[in-house]
């Protein structure tokens, strides 16, 4: 563990690290990826497949974990591939240049290039940043960390949507990428002094195949990835057709997409501490039995958005459901991940993370695929339940139900996500709580912010099993781990 000066410059090296990167990702991925593909002329398919790049550049950990485990430089391993992923990105950044026929093609691979890539510098960064950082921090480091990617992420966002707003065509994503590619630069300059604690010497030369099987003779671990597979197909299977939905269906510019995504993120900052404090002193377990049901129930919310086409609540709908969804993705994100790391072993935490990260996004990869693939057959298909009454004075109906095109998709994800939470109760973390008893000490939490007293203490744990060990996996580009980059 490296001494409290090098620690806290290490600290700030990261802090730095993860706003540079997080603008980086903002400028070229999410809504202006989808935006840029819409305006090079994509199809569904095409959408889909942009979204499961990201998952499907995972595989490439595979390879990492030997190499890591072989060369024992995590450093090296995260800044060469980092930098050689933004030169992939700069070859997204000139699609709009090309001529139409090779546009579309040429930005998949580009962003198949970068995601695998990022995983490549992931499978390294996990594991370099547990040992650099230390263990008592990084609860605290950690949400200060997040919240200010997710502040530089909103204001360079909105930003950006006005930008496009005000251009033509995809000539302004030209421009936007480019920046993206410059902080990213800066992101892996930093890494690049970031200090390395050195890798303790290998125990014994494992297999490739004990290495890939080892998290898999986990009990524990295994139901615990059955959890993020089917939560990750869940989430993806929805939430990557939002921006497309709202593009094409509800007609919204970009700049009113974006604005919508900054409402999500200023919840997410405005919640993010308290699901943090929560996971400190529960479980990370607890905390996903209270968000995941909460995004569940904005999925099915978003049934009601068309209904069946836009209407006069339509807007004011989309307002709530991305604010409740910034809510429950905060304590989603920062618990799955938190998780993941506290069932990893000490000191073999690698091949864990890696194929958590693997199995999580090889099913958000088919999500994203499928839903693409299949977005064309259900765009045509509808299913109404009216409610008729007629009396002899007149008569009146009235939709109860009206499902089309995405709803049907969102209804499914539900209902996957629905098989997730069974499949977490099957997972064991020490300091579970209950989910009424969990609600009834979040409220007392919540009293203090107006009335402070001092609440009981808890009955004392194991220092090792209270520790927060911080959601590296969500966190920053080359933070990839459980959550696939």
């Amino acid at each position: 563990m490296p001494k409290t000066d090098d620690a806290t410059r290490a600290m700030r090296l990261v802090m730095g690290d993860g706003v540079a990167s997080q603008i980086m990702a903002t400028l070229t991925s999410g809504p202006l990826l989808i935006g840029l593909a819409l305006a090079l002329g994509a199809s569904n398919m095409t959408i889909g497949l942009l979204c499961a790049a990201p998952f499907l550049g995972q595989l490439l950990q595979l390879p990492a974990i030997p190499l890591v485990e072989r060369l024992r430089r995590r450093r090296l391993v995260t800044v060469v591939a980092a930098a050689a992923n933004r030169v992939a990105l700069l070859v997204a950044a000139a699609t709009p240049l090309l001529p139409p026929s090779l546009a579309l093609p040429v930005l998949c691979g580009a962003v198949l290039a970068h995601a695998s890539l990022g995983a490549l510098a992931a499978c390294g960064w996990n594991s370099w940043m547990r040992d650099l950082l230390p263990p008592e921090r990084l609860g605290r480091f950690f949400a200060d960390r997040l919240f200010l990617t997710t502040l530089a992420g909103a204001a360079v966002s909105y930003v950006a949507g006005r930008v496009i707003d005000a251009g033509h065509g995809a000539q302004p994503y030209v421009w936007l990428f480019a920046a993206g590619v410059a902080c990213g630069t800066v992101a892996v300059a930093l890494l690049a002094v970031t200090p390395e604690p050195r890798m303790p010497p290998a125990r014994e030369r494992r297999s490739l195949r004990g290495l890939y099987a080892e998290p898999f003779r986990d009990a524990n671990f295994r139901r615990l990835m059955a959890f993020l597979a089917a939560w990750s197909f869940s989430v993806n299977l929805a939430v990557p057709f939002f921006t497309v939905m709202m593009l094409k269906r509800l007609g919204l510019d970009m700049a009113e997409v974006v604005l919508l995504g900054i409402v999500s993120q200023v919840a997410h900052l405005c919640v993010l501490r308290f699901w943090g404090r929560l996971s400190d002193r529960f479980s990370n377990k607890a905390v996903l039995g209270l968000c995941a049901p909460l995004f569940l129930v904005c999925l099915f919310g978003w049934t009601f958005v068309t209904f069946p086409d836009r209407h006069a609540l339509s807007v004011p709908l989309l307002f709530v459901l991305h604010a409740a969804m910034g809510v429950a993705l905060a304590g989603a994100t920062l618990a799955a991940g938190n998780i993941g790391l506290k069932l990893s072993p000490e000191g073999r935490a690698t091949p864990f993370l890696a194929m958590g990260g693997v199995v999580s996004s090889m099913a958000a990869a088919l999500a994203a695929l499928l839903g693409g693939a299949l977005a064309h057959v259900f765009e045509t298909r509808e299913m109404a339940l009216t409610l008729r009454w007629s009396s002899p004075g007149g008569g009146f109906a009235l939709d109860a139900v009206h499902l089309g095109h995405w709803d049907f998709f969102f209804l499914f994800a539900c209902a996957v996500g629905l098989y997730a939470l069974h499949r977490l109760r099957m997972v064991t973390e020490s300091g579970d709580v209950a989910g009424l008893e969990i609600i009834r000490r979040a409220w007392r939490s919540c009293v203090l912010v107006v009335r402070p007293r001092r609440l009981a203490p808890l009955p004392r744990q194991d220092a090792p099993e209270r520790r927060h060990v911080g959601a590296l996996a969500a966190l920053g580009e080359e933070g990839g781990g459980l959550h696939g980059g």
